[in-house]
């Protein structure tokens, strides 16, 4: 969206890439595009049959769940109602009123991950601070803070659009344009390395340079970045032995499977016995016990265990569609001069994307395990509730483009 951000919305770079699914009046019928409504209650619905078939055995051995089978599917079920709840209201909110809060949200988000890191208000569990306790459930900031993240970004891109574009001089460009929200990332990034968790810290920059891209960053910045990034990853690698080790076991896991490698070791071992079809609904072994975090981060695993190759493409296939919307959608609103929509709609499908990528990497066994859940069905109230949120706003974007092409004000 290199023009787009002045006052005359221009087609963004996804408008090059993204084919139209249907012309503007054959969507302007329906209120919003049901199918990505559709998919995520499919995947929502997915996902907690499978944290219950993932979870039970670890339920039912575990004396903090008090030795119930339907301990985690009791608060799954919870997170999702929860999460349809918000995601409820948030669809009642105008976009004009999002570009209002974006601001005050991100500062909101900031003020829990310092919070976060302090003694007796986080929460430690397995050596990371990254909860916030409010009695019957644990609030990991993060999560929100992703959403926080794009509609600050997209935010950001339209004040500053006269500073990003290729047109200025490339020292105005950094120093008016760029540096700003880089400062700020870079403060966000570090209370996330503090907690640490560093899956969010690579999700929530993926999120913020894709926005920019999206919105016209000049692309001799964005090459810049892109070729010194992975020296700052590396430089974070180097800092904690303990992310070093999680890279040698992704690049060898069978040469310590009983130690380093035990993670992904199981979860091929769960990807082999699944094969085209699967073991079956609940007949995994991985699960026994066996492979650690299978109801959050290593879902997947379990699902190719138990539903095979079919189950997995089944959930790629429903992750690319509301990608593939959520771009048609920006690109749509960049067409009807909507430059924040358009950005948060694309801003959404960069971050749901990115994270589901990672996720099925690391499941996979092609990029080094992190702590990152699978967005719509893994275990995890925070994650549940602000994709849900997510989606939401999405919805509303593609509810008020429609509402424009049939003559309305949004």
């Amino acid at each position: 969206m290199r023009k787009a951000l002045t006052a005359t919305a221009a087609p963004s770079r996804w408008q090059r890439l993204v084919p139209a699914a249907t012309s503007p009046k054959t969507r302007a019928l329906a209120a919003y595009d049901a199918s990505v409504a559709w998919a995520a209650l499919l995947l929502l619905t997915l996902g907690l049959v499978m944290v219950y078939s993932s979870s039970i055995a670890m339920a039912e051995a575990s004396a903090h769940t008090g030795y119930r089978p339907y301990y985690f599917l009791a608060r799954h079920a919870m997170f999702v109602a929860a999460g349809l709840a918000a995601a409820a209201v948030a669809f009642q909110i105008p976009m004009r009123a999002w570009h209002k809060l974006a601001p005050w949200l991100f500062i909101a988000g900031a003020v829990l991950l310092v919070l976060v890191l302090v003694p007796g208000i986080g929460r430690a569990v397995n050596g990371s601070r990254r909860w916030l306790s409010l009695g019957v459930v644990n609030v990991q900031p993060s999560e929100f803070m992703k959403l926080a993240v794009v509609l600050y970004t997209a935010s950001y891109a339209i004040r500053r659009a006269a500073f990003l574009h290729a047109e200025q001089p490339l020292k105005q460009t950094i120093v008016r344009g760029f540096l700003p929200l880089f400062a700020v990332m870079v403060i966000t990034g570090g209370l996330l390395l503090l907690e640490p968790d560093f899956g969010a810290f690579v999700v929530i920059v993926a999120i913020a340079f894709g926005i920019l891209f999206l919105g016209g960053l000049d692309w001799r910045l964005f090459l810049g970045l892109a070729l010194l990034l992975p020296v700052a990853l590396a430089g974070i690698l180097i800092a904690a032995p303990y992310r070093l080790q999680r890279l040698t076991a992704f690049l060898d896991p069978w040469s310590d499977p009983l130690g380093k490698g035990y993670q992904l070791t199981h979860s091929l071992i769960a990807f082999g016995r699944g094969e085209w079809s699967g073991v079956g609904l609940g007949s995994s072994v991985e699960k026994l016990l066996f492979l650690p975090e299978a109801h959050t981060d290593f879902l997947l695993a379990v699902i190719a265990e138990e539903l095979g190759f079919a189950g997995v493409a089944v959930v790629i296939a429903l992750f690319v569609w509301i990608l593939f919307r959520a771009y048609g959608i920006g690109r749509q609103a960049a067409h009807l001069q909507r430059p924040f929509a358009a950005l948060v709609a694309q801003g959404v499908g960069v971050w749901i994307g990115v994270q589901a990528f990672i996720n099925i990497g690391v499941n996979v066994g092609v990029l080094p395990t992190k702590g990152l859940t699978l967005p719509l069905l893994s275990f995890g109230g925070s994650g549940i509730v602000a994709n849900c949120v997510a989606i939401a706003i999405l919805l509303r974007i593609d509810y008020e483009n429609r509402r424009l092409l049939r003559g309305f004000t949004p």
